[in-house]
């Protein structure tokens, strides 16, 4: 059975990204509809996997990181309106019996994903 996971890695600090709020939505035809929300731990990871086993399921998604909120937590000093606040990361689940690992590196500026195990 698959899993769906993230974790978050801050490279303006070179840490991870703890106290990030992650929201996790399901796309289909008439929208999107919220599946669950978390926090990230101190090693920058949920601590469960946002999907398993049967609830997963091919699709497509929408991960929602609240990156801004984050960093201004940091202290660290943002312009208004920041450029980065809010990042949505849409991707698909093709397999649902394989494991989907949806990281987000960040900054206040920059953002990148890949799709690990």
């Amino acid at each position: 059975m698959g899993k769906l996971s993230t974790h978050v890695l801050d490279i303006t600090q070179g840490k991870p990204g703890a106290g990030v709020k992650v929201a996790l939505y399901a796309v289909g035809a008439q929208g999107r509809t919220l599946v669950k929300t978390d926090v990230t731990n101190a090693d920058g990871r949920c601590s469960t996997p946002l999907l398993e086993g049967d609830a997963l399921k091919q699709g497509k998604y929408e991960l929602v990181f609240s990156a801004g909120d984050y960093f201004a937590a940091q202290g660290v000093t943002l312009p208004e309106p920041r450029f980065i606040d809010e990042v949505t990361l849409a991707f698909g689940v093709a397999h649902a019996d394989q494991n989907y690992h949806v990281p987000l590196v960040v900054s206040p500026w920059a953002y990148s994903t890949y799709r690990g195990s």
